[in-house]
């Protein structure tokens, strides 16, 4: 029995919707979108107009179950416990009819002592609740006090582009989306902290307020792009995809990676390759674009115990040389205009401040000091939005006048941050990729396909704004001439910032492009799209980042 300290219970489970009595096979890990496509209730809702007629299935409650046997020996081991490394998200645990654990963050592990609960022949059922609902009941419990969103995703501990972003659709996933094991041994010690030979400096100096990383010392440029979940079902990115990906990144000159927030904390696989690849990984704690409810015991007790379980885990890979705390919240909060929008009051105001600051200022740093103190954390990204002049001189920047302000490319030789960790142009996915839009014969900016697979408000209206601009407008587009055009438009804005930044005689120490992937088949700012293909900036960018 000691020769092994776990086993896998992936097998064996099945899945039905809590007012039907009818089971379907299920795969964990998994989730329950994947579920139905296999099973022929749903269409893939990547293709087509699919995505809007499967917004039911985000609405209902489902039960996935299985059972397992143990034996006399395994049963009497003092130390027995069900893992489970990934449930989405609000899941209630039964075992043999007992309600044994009930879980609500899709980025924790949860731990399960089975003495007292385990028999030879169990039953095991997983009960997930509809994550979009509970979060609607909580911001409706939270009145009169309102926290800026676009919707309610901020009241729930789950991967926030699955609720849509600008290139992601909506799918409100549920399921068991990492392994469950069962452990016969106390779980192992934490890992300890690894750290790598990069420094990150933010100092005054004559123009503003450096920002810059040394490896072994030495200044380096930052070269890479935001890093994406590679797939709207997680389940589905395998090391052998984090590979493709990653390589691809190393290939194109890349020695640095963003974790964004709004997606999830990645595999030990992702971190792994980014080690051995030499790819640094700047990473984002799970929180993007909202006020989060940090005041409240629940969702605060929550977060500490998301902090320590992916810190303890992540710490021991030497990949990792920053910790940051939020994407654009600071920014959002002084430029966006939220508070005349949502009429706030004074009270309301200094109450979500307050509540900014206990979280990104005081609780996530004084975890770090305690879990892995030799690693810098920044609060935000960026330090100042890109309408300000000090986002220009001081700390990192997102850099949106081109794109969000429509302004033409060659401001980019003015607009040269201290470390530009965000800025980017939308293209086409390959030919390849754009038939799974289902895109009519005949080329139309008005293809329902094509509309569904935009999820910037105005993007195709943007991007003939910068084909004119860049003379790559055509009055008579095909689906190809028009996919060609984008592209050389794309790496033409793109490399337009690249020699920009990385000729600046040490002004700017960093770019970071968006994005690097994609998470479906969309029209977006990727490098790479959904299905591997690279767009043509890529091979620009080799002759500039690796000649």
């Amino acid at each position: 029995m000691r020769a092994q300290s776990e086993r896998l219970l992936n097998a064996g489970w099945y899945v039905r919707e809590n007012t039907q009595n009818t089971w379907m096979n299920a795969s964990v890990p998994g989730t329950i979108h994947t579920d139905l496509m296999r099973a022929g209730i749903i269409q893939d809702p990547f293709l087509a107009k699919h995505e809007q007629h499967v917004q039911w299935v985000g609405e209902r409650t489902w039960i996935y179950e299985t059972t397992f046997t143990l034996t006399e020996q395994e049963r009497l081991l003092p130390h027995l416990a069900l893992l489970f490394e990934g449930l989405d998200t609000y899941a209630t645990i039964v075992i043999n009819g007992k309600i044994c654990l009930e879980a609500n963050n899709m980025f924790r592990t949860y731990h399960l002592p089975l003495k007292g609960l385990a028999q030879q022949t169990n039953r095991l059922q997983v009960i997930f609740e509809p994550a979009e609902k509970i979060a609607n009941r909580l911001a409706n419990e939270a009145k009169p006090l309102v926290r800026p969103c676009e919707n309610n995703r901020h009241y729930v501990r789950k991967a926030q582009y699955h609720f849509g972003w600008d290139w992601a659709p909506h799918l409100v996933t549920c399921g068991i989306w990492r392994p469950v094991k069962l452990l016969y041994e106390a779980p192992m010690p934490a890992s300890q902290s690894v750290l790598p030979p990069v420094q990150l400096h933010q100092v005054p100096d004559s123009i503003g307020q450096s920002f810059y990383f040394t490896v072994n010392g030495r200044p380096t440029y930052m070269k890479g792009a935001n890093w994406i979940p590679a797939d709207v079902f997680l389940h589905r990115v395998t090391k052998a995809h984090y590979r493709r990906l990653l390589v691809q990144a190393k290939q194109m000159g890349m020695n640095m990676l963003r974790v964004w927030g709004g997606g999830v904390y990645e595999s030990d696989d992702f971190y792994t390759l980014c080690d051995s690849l030499g790819i640094w990984v700047w990473q984002d704690f799970m929180f993007a674009g909202a006020m989060y409810p940090f005041s409240d015991s629940v969702f605060r007790a929550n977060v500490i115990a998301e902090v320590r379980d992916n810190v303890s885990r992540l710490r021991k890979h030497r990949c990792i040389v920053l910790w940051c705390g939020n994407n654009e919240i600071d920014e959002a909060w002084h430029n966006w205009g939220w508070q005349k929008q949502n009429s706030m009051s004074l009270h309301n105001t200094a109450f979500l401040w307050h509540e900014y600051q206990a979280l990104f200022h005081e609780t996530i740093p004084d975890l770090l000091k305690e879990l892995d103190p030799g690693r810098p954390y920044i609060p935000s990204s960026p330090l100042h939005g890109w309408g300000r002049e000090a986002s220009m001189n001081e700390g990192d920047s997102h850099y949106w006048g081109v794109w969000w302000g429509k302004m033409p490319k060659q401001v980019f030789r003015e607009k040269v941050p201290r470390f530009m960790s965000e800025f980017g142009m939308q293209a086409m996915p390959s030919k390849e990729t754009a038939t799974q839009f289902g895109l009519q014969a005949d080329f139309s900016l008005q293809d329902p396909g094509l509309r569904q697979h935009q999820k910037h408000p105005t993007g195709y209206e943007t991007i003939d704004t910068y084909l004119r601009q860049t003379n790559w407008h055509k009055s008579n587009f095909t689906w190809d001439t028009y996919i060609e055009a984008t592209q050389r438009m794309q790496s033409e804005v793109i490399l337009e910032a690249v020699r920009a930044q990385t000729n600046s005689k040490g002004r700017c120490m960093g770019t970071l492009i968006w994005q690097l992937n994609d998470c479906w088949p969309v029209c977006s700012w990727s490098l790479i799209d959904y299905n591997g293909h690279p767009k043509r900036v890529v091979s620009d960018l080799k002759t500039i980042w690796n000649p």
